[in-house]
């Protein structure tokens, strides 16, 4: 049964959204160019216009998700996003897969901001509000899903699959609906894309304060205040979204299997770049506020950052990088409005700073050397340069496009290997970066001179160099340019902890946040430059075989093959790979697969024995359980040095059957280094290709060689009760009781014979992990010999990589410290901006 109300409902709340943003930005207009009488009034309808769009923005969401949650496949989004099999903190993940998912996420996030703005700063809220009240209007209006003759504004979550799709079926039965949906994409299916894209939109949402306090400043001519309000809210900004790329680099560090984290595909560069001239107007800013220096500096970054944040939202989102990048959406007609939005926004940001130009104060103090200035101006160029350089190629395919647009042909494609090209230049870029931090944090405390700048530096310079020379030499770094990154980070971190020990002990913590965040990115250099530059593949192929002629080189040469059970070498370690696992609700860790029996029900099994973990019984054998996700298999690999048992790892891999097989990582943690492992061939237990029978004659207590393996065919009784069978009166049912050694496993294996009526039966015994089908087929009872007809395939197997990724927690530990100086940061800028508001100020 179609269920219409829901969806009509979000839809409606969508058109209010709408129209209550366009009326927002109107009665804040009205409010702003009220006089003092009339100002309290428009204020109040202002606040109410915006209550009503943040009620209808959140009913938006809230239909989506119950649409998602309860399984309504007769929704196209649903259908093509979700299935019955999703976990909730999966199906929440579906939310946002979808372009119109991720424009709700991106609404919900502003609705939160400007309600803080509206309660926590009231002298700015009317210019200010009118600039968040015109972005959700065009955010909205991705969502509108109107047809206005030739003209679609907008793509609606709320559409029904009858109404998307042209399928004979609905002509038969308009109201049928799919049973399951498509799913959500394998890649997704991770707990940190719960968490990475909200925190992401945030970021981009973020990034609308800040532009929007610069707005109201150019346009109320208050050319420098805006600084203040806005300074707090652009380090929270640029905390956030470098939150969210660190979290997305650890989703693909452990989620996909290039053996990284970070791949300068072009939608990570999207993200990458406006954070990078938002770090760099934080830095003018701040600038600004010491010396009065740099505010036309700060206006042009700041216009620049968000403006980046709508680019990069039209190349995702137009389609325009569906040939050069994994993460780019379908264009589903939207890049018109995309475009329209980004121009508008840029027409008008032009517009305000051209005309205010002239009046924009600034100095004409030339800044020295040895000034504070001299160095902020150095660092945020260097940024801008980084975002250029990496800004650049990634937008040849829109060059291209427009190119094509007019007719012409471009030739011009991105680089072919993108991981090369992009760190030749980013790495430089960050050791100038690194040292420039290093020197210019004394610089910001106190007056320098040649002299004075001598004497600060030498301490710290010849601490350095001993740390540097250490790590060099135990780290065995013998490249040149990894020994000028390791002394460049090792500069930044002790010069940098040099000012924070100051600061501790004559001042608060709240002054540490440059400090802190300067310290990270350091240790982020050093930790790069280990876990990349020295990653080492493990998992040679010593056998000199080629597993097959159609894997790629690389297959054939850095993987290992390992047969289940059977003890292979990987450089110190020997592996042993014990089979397949599924996840089951409320068992912790893994269960294996051969004691779960599927049924016909989605993500649901039956217990072949009892499952125990630890000494606790789970569920007892018969009973019915729920596996989470029981496409995925996780492979579990026994390692071992010198006999003694080490730990396990359980990589994953599904077969999908449009993507191919899809395959996580699962690493080894330790303190110095990551063992990093994933699976990229399995054997295929679905479909095996079984060879001819083989016939064995065998008494009792007799051994045979079964596939290699030493069998003994324990013994052979005649058995009054069969599990899933009924015996009846005159019934002769014989079990056979065959042990077979493999390797260390010992397996048991009962083929059963059965005479009913003279008429003879077989039930065989196959076993996927040994690649054996047993049957008993014939007893000779005057001779004790019993008859086995025997079909192998290849046992189970996987193709497995492994690698060591030295040092790849210092990389981990500098993210977290340098979010940790952003936060500090933030607190002591706003708890500036607060003291001077209550006072009235602002």
């Amino acid at each position: 049964m179609i269920n219409t109300f829901v969806g009509n409902l979000g839809h409606m709340a969508t058109i209010l959204a709408f129209v209550s943003a366009v009326l927002t930005a109107f009665s804040y207009y009205k409010y702003y160019q009220a006089n003092e009488l009339d100002k309290a009034n428009w204020r109040n309808f202002s606040r109410v216009m915006f209550y009503i769009h943040s009620v209808a923005s959140v009913t938006v969401a809230i239909s989506l998700f119950e649409i998602i949650y309860n399984h309504r496949f007769e929704y196209f989004y649903a259908y093509s996003h979700s299935s019955s099999a999703l976990p909730v903190h999966y199906m929440i993940s579906s939310f946002w897969e979808g372009q119109e998912g991720a424009f709700i996420l991106w609404i919900f996030w502003n609705v939160v901001l400007g309600l803080v703005v509206i309660h926590t700063n009231k002298a700015w809220e009317g210019p200010v509000m009118i600039v968040f009240a015109l972005v959700q209007a065009f955010l909205v209006s991705m969502i509108l899903g109107v047809v206005i003759g030739d003209l679609k504004i907008g793509s609606s979550p709320f559409i029904l699959l009858r109404d998307a799709v042209s399928a004979p079926i609905f002509q038969i039965n308009p109201d049928f609906v799919p049973e399951d949906g498509t799913g959500l994409n394998p890649l997704l299916q991770n707990i940190w894309m719960v968490i990475h894209p909200p925190t992401l939109f945030l970021g981009y949402a973020s990034t609308l304060v800040p532009f929007a306090f610069l707005m109201a400043g150019l346009a109320t001519k208050r050319y420098a205040e805006w600084i203040r309000p806005a300074l707090p809210w652009a380090i929270f900004s640029a905390m956030i979204l470098g939150m969210g790329i660190i979290m997305g680099a650890y989703w693909a560090y452990v989620t996909l299997n290039f053996g990284g984290y970070w791949n300068w595909d072009p939608v990570e560069n999207a993200v990458y770049v406006p954070w990078l001239i938002l770090v760099a107007g934080i830095h003018t800013m701040i600038t600004y506020k010491k010396s009065a220096t740099a505010l036309k500096t700060s206006i042009v970054l700041v216009i620049s950052s968000f403006i980046l944040v709508l680019y990069a939202t039209f190349l995702v989102r137009s389609g325009v990088l569906g040939d050069s990048s994994v993460h780019s959406f379908t264009d589903l007609g939207l890049s018109g409005q995309l475009l329209i939005y980004m121009l508008f926004f840029l027409a008008m940001a032009i517009f305000l700073a051209v005309r205010s130009w002239k009046h924009i104060p600034s100095s004409e103090r030339e800044a020295s050397v040895y000034s504070r200035e001299f160095w902020i101006f150095i660092g945020a160029t260097t940024l801008g340069l980084m975002a250029f350089q990496v800004i650049l190629p990634t937008s040849i395919p829109v060059w291209n496009a427009i190119v094509e647009s007019f007719g012409g042909i471009s030739n011009m494609a991105p680089p072919a290997d993108q991981v090369g090209f992009y760190t030749k230049f980013q790495l430089w870029f960050a050791v100038v970066l690194a040292l420039l931090t290093a020197v210019g944090q004394f610089f910001w405390w106190k007056k320098m001179d040649a002299k004075t700048l001598k004497e600060t530096l030498v301490t710290p310079y010849v601490i350095s160099v001993l740390l540097s020379a250490g790590i060099i030499v135990l780290g065995k770094v013998y490249n040149v340019s990894y020994m000028v990154v390791v002394m460049a980070g090792t500069f930044t971190i002790v010069a940098n902890a040099t000012i924070l020990s100051k600061l501790l002990k004559k001042s608060t913590f709240k002054l540490a946040g440059g400090s802190l965040a300067h310290i990270g990115l350091g240790m982020i250099l050093i930790g790069v430059m280990f876990s990349s530059g020295y990653s080492q593949v493990i998992s040679q192929n010593l056998s000199g075989l080629t597993y097959r002629n159609d894997f790629e080189d690389e297959v054939n040469k850095e993987h290992a093959l390992l047969w289940i059970n059977k003890p292979t070498q990987i450089k110190e370690y020997t592996a042993i790979y014990r089979g397949r696992q599924k996840k089951v609700v409320g068992v912790p860790g893994l269960v294996y697969a051969k004691l779960l029996k599927p049924t016909e029900q989605v993500n649901q099994a039956i217990a072949l024995a009892d499952i125990v973990v630890n000494g606790k019984t789970y569920h007892r054998e018969g009973e019915f359980v729920d596996i989470v996700l029981e496409e995925n298999d996780y492979f579990k690999i026994d390692y071992y040095q010198e006999d003694e048992f080490k730990f396990s790892l359980s990589p994953m891999a599904q077969y999908n059957s449009s993507m191919g097989l899809l395959s996580s990582p699962d690493s080894r943690r330790f303190l110095d280094k990551d063992l990093y492992t994933f699976v990229s061939v399995i054997s295929d237990l679905e479909d095996p290709e079984w060879r001819e029978d083989e016939t064995y004659e065998v008494s009792p207590g007799e051994l045979v060689h079964i596939s290699d393996m030493v069998t003994k065919l324990e013994s052979a009784d005649v058995v009054t009760e069969l599990d899933g069978m009924q015996l009846f009166d005159g019934d002769v049912a014989v079990k056979a009781r065959l042990v077979v050694q493999d390797y260390d496993v010992e397996k048991v294996l009962e083929p059963i014979f059965i005479i009913r009526n003279n008429q003879v039966g077989r039930i065989p015994v196959i076993d996927d992990e040994l690649g054996v089908k047993v049957e008993l087929t014939n007893i000779i009872p005057e001779e004790n010999k019993f008859i086995f007809t025997v079909n192998r395939t290849q046992k189970d197997y996987v193709v497995l990589k492994a690698m060591i990724k030295p040092q790849i927690n210092i990389l981990w530990a500098g993210t977290i410290i340098m979010l940790i100086g952003f936060c500090v940061a933030i607190y002591r800028r706003y708890d500036e901006f607060s003291k001077m508001r209550d006072k009235g100020v602002e």
